[in-house]
């Protein structure tokens, strides 16, 4: 790996370890109104990023047209909101270990995704890599009681987390990370509003108490202002594909974080889940040289031999 790749393996495995500790922070927030909840997430991420969006963000958001705009609302509607909506719907009648099993699977199907729209074959020690991610985290988690909805809303949720790494690809290199994230998070922001009076009507949102208040702030500041960042600007340096293996390192966080606030515990099978996700994140993103081959393509939207464009 060279110090692109290096430093895009970092920032992606920063973000993801984030994303796990969060679900730790979920677990302060059930008793108040989802939709309010990630609207005060949301909104507050966008006004932290937006003097960080960088210099020309307005032209570049003039440039990008109709169908981009587009891609830009699916992906907060898909791949954040959505997402946080599914999973909740698939714990009410499904053990929280089933979407999470599921949404492990992620790594696979964007590693076959991802080539597919591109015009190109998936790449052998990718794919390889993905399966080590995905039953690491099957065994992390293990597999919990389901009826038929869980499942489905379980699947849904795989479906955005799918969605949160595709539909970014062809917005990335237009935007940047940083700005690409300023814009998602005022989109999420406004369809959570619009689910919350849909949904819960008056109740939508209300004060935070002090525990509610801490865990919010968390995730809008740490895990969506750093996290997202990292993520989009680890995905733009090694690519959709092997940045979404390391959303292995998601449960292996929240299983590493639950014992802090008396909500899970670590044993032998989180330790042996955690070592194949790392075996799967290690093949797959090239720190294995051997499993590696060679030609693979460069970070988004680049070709061989083009030097890698970093806008940050």
């Amino acid at each position: 790996m060279n110090a692109t790749t290096t430093r895009g393996a970092l920032l992606a495995a920063l973000a993801c370890v984030l994303v796990g500790g969060s679900f730790t922070a979920n677990s302060l927030l059930g008793d108040y109104p989802y939709a309010g909840g990630q609207f005060l997430r949301y909104g507050l991420a966008f006004l932290l990023l937006v003097p960080f969006a960088g210099p020309g963000a307005a032209a570049r958001l003039r440039g990008l047209g109709a169908r981009r705009w587009l891609r830009l609302a699916l992906l907060a509607a898909v791949g954040m909101v959505g997402f946080n909506l599914a999973v909740l719907a698939a714990e009410r009648t499904a053990e929280p270990a089933v979407p999470g099993v599921l949404v492990g699977c992620a790594p696979v199907v964007v590693a076959v995704l991802v080539p597919l729209l591109e015009g190109r074959r998936p790449q052998r020690a990718v794919l390889y890599g993905a399966s080590f991610v995905a039953v690491g985290a099957f065994t992390v988690q293990g597999w919990g009681r389901a009826d038929a909805a869980g499942l489905a809303f379980s699947v849904c949720a795989l479906a955005g987390e799918v969605g949160f790494a595709v539909l970014a690809v062809p917005v990335l290199r237009p935007l940047g990370p940083r700005l690409l994230a300023t814009v998602v998070c005022g989109i999420a922001a406004a369809e959570s509003a619009l689910a919350g009076v849909v949904l819960d009507g008056a109740g939508w949102l209300r004060r935070p108490d002090a525990v509610e208040a801490g865990s919010l702030l968390w995730q809008a500041a740490v895990v969506t202002v750093v996290g997202f960042v990292c993520w989009y600007m680890g995905m733009q340096r090694i690519g959709a594909e092997r940045a979404t293996l390391f959303s292995g390192l998601i449960p292996v966080a929240a299983a590493c974080t639950a014992p802090l606030v008396g909500t899970g515990s670590y044993g032998a099978a989180q330790a042996v889940g955690s070592a194949l996700v790392c075996a799967g994140v290690a093949a797959g993103s090239g720190a294995l040289p051997r499993l590696v081959r060679r030609g693979r393509p460069g970070p988004v939207g680049q070709r061989p031999g083009e030097r890698s464009l970093e806008r940050l």
